[in-house]
C-alpha cells in the first residue's frame, strides 16, 4: 500500500500525486509497487525491500542522490489471546525532495503522524521528520517496556499461588521479548551514533537537541530492558530452584511412607509363610498379635525417622 502526505496550513492531509516535501509512506508493499517507486523516484528496489526483511540489521547507507536508514522498531502481535513483543525492521529514506518510510505494519511509529498528533511536524522539513520518527520509535520502546514490566509483575503473582507450567511459558515469553529488544536497541544506537557523524543528511542547529533527545531516549530504553532482563532472569532462576526445592520436599515425603510401609510388609510377609513353625500359627489371636507387632514396629520406625535430622 503506498500513501502520499503532505502538510499544508491546515494540517496534514493525503494527497494523490507526489509533491516537491510530502511524504510517501510504503506499508507491506507489493512488487509492483516497489518497482513503481524504484523507477518514478531513481531508488534501487533492493534498497526499497531490504527494510521488508524481518532478518534486516540496522544500518546507514549512502547512495548517490539518496540516503537509506534501517532501524528496528517494536510491535505486538496477538498469539493464541496472549501478546507478544517483538521488532521488525523500518526503513527511512531521504532525497532532495521527498521522505519515504517502509515497513511491513502500520507501526504507531508512524500512525500518530497520519493521524496529525505530533506537534510541530512539516513533511517539507525532511531532516525534523526524520528525528521525530526517531524520537517516537524511542519513546515507544519505553512505552512497550513498561507493559512488559508490568506484565512480569501479574505473572509472577500468579506463580506465588499456583506453579504452573503456562505461568513460566509467560514468563519466558516475556524474557525472550526483552533479549530482542535489547538487540535490536543496540542496533539503533549504532545507526543513531553514524547519524551524528553523517554529511548526507543536511543538520540544523534547531534539530540537534531534538537528536540529543533521541540518542538520551535510547540509551535509557537500553539501560531500563538490561535490567528488566536481568530482574526477569533471576526471577525465572528463583522460581526454577523453588520448584526444585519442592520437588526435593516431596521425594523425601514418599521416601518417609515407603520406609515406613516397609516394615508391616515385611513382618506380615514373614510370619505369613505357609509353613511349619510360624510364630502364633496355632495361636487363636495370631492374626492380631501378627497385627500389633507390625503395628509397633511402624510406630518405632517412624519414631527413628522423625528423630533423623535428614528427614527433617
Amino acid at each position: 500500500m503506498i500513501r502520499i502526505f503532505k502538510t499544508t496550513d491546515s494540517g496534514i492531509r493525503k494527497v494523490a500525486v507526489a509533491e516537491e516535501g510530502c511524504w510517501i509512506a510504503l506499508t507491506n508493499p507489493t512488487s509492483e509497487e516497489l518497482t513503481t517507486i524504484a523507477d518514478q523516484f531513481n531508488i534501487d528496489v533492493d534498497d526499497l525491500k531490504s527494510p521488508l526483511d524481518e532478518e534486516e540489521r540496522s544500518r546507514i547507507q549512502v547512495e548517490e542522490n539518496y540516503t537509506l536508514i534501517i532501524l528496528d522498531i517494536p510491535t505486538i502481535e496477538e498469539r493464541k489471546g496472549r501478546e507478544y513483543f517483538y521488532t521488525i525492521p523500518f526503513g527511512i529514506i531521504f532525497t532532495d525532495k521527498y521522505i519515504f518510510t517502509v515497513c511491513l505494519v502500520d507501526s504507531p511509529v508512524l500512525t500518530v503522524f497520519m493521524d496529525g498528533r505530533v506537534k510541530d511536524f512539516y513533511t517539507f522539513k525532511r531532516t525534523r521528520f526524520i528525528y521525530q520518527m526517531l524520537y517516537r520509535n524511542a519513546t515507544m520502546f519505553l512505552q512497550y517496556l513498561k507493559i512488559i514490566d508490568k506484565k512480569s509483575d501479574e505473572v509472577e503473582k500468579k506463580l506465588h499461588i499456583s506453579q504452573r507450567n503456562q505461568e513460566l511459558i509467560e514468563m519466558l515469553d516475556l524474557e525472550k521479548s526483552l533479549v530482542y529488544f535489547t538487540t535490536s536497541l543496540r542496533g539503533n544506537e549504532v545507526v543513531l551514533e553514524k547519524l551524528m557523524r553523517n554529511t548526507s543528511i543536511p543538520r540544523y542547529e534547531d534539530d540537534e537537541e531534538l537528536l540529543e533527545d533521541v540518542i538520551i531516549e535510547n540509551k535509557q530504553a537500553i539501560e531500563m530492558a538490561k535490567i528488566y532482563s536481568d530482574i526477569l532472569s533471576g526471577t525465572m532462576d528463583a522460581f526454577a530452584s523453588v520448584i526444585s526445592n519442592n520437588l526435593n520436599i516431596a521425594m523425601k515425603f514418599l521416601s518417609v511412607i515407603t520406609i515406613v510401609l516397609t516394615v508391616p510388609t515385611i513382618v506380615t510377609s514373614a510370619l505369613g509363610m505357609n509353613v511349619s513353625g510360624i510364630p502364633f500359627a496355632n495361636n487363636p489371636y495370631g492374626f492380631w498379635i501378627v497385627v500389633g507387632i507390625s503395628l509397633l514396629m511402624t510406630l518405632a520406625a517412624g519414631a527413628i525417622i522423625a528423630k533423623n535430622k535428614h528427614f527433617k
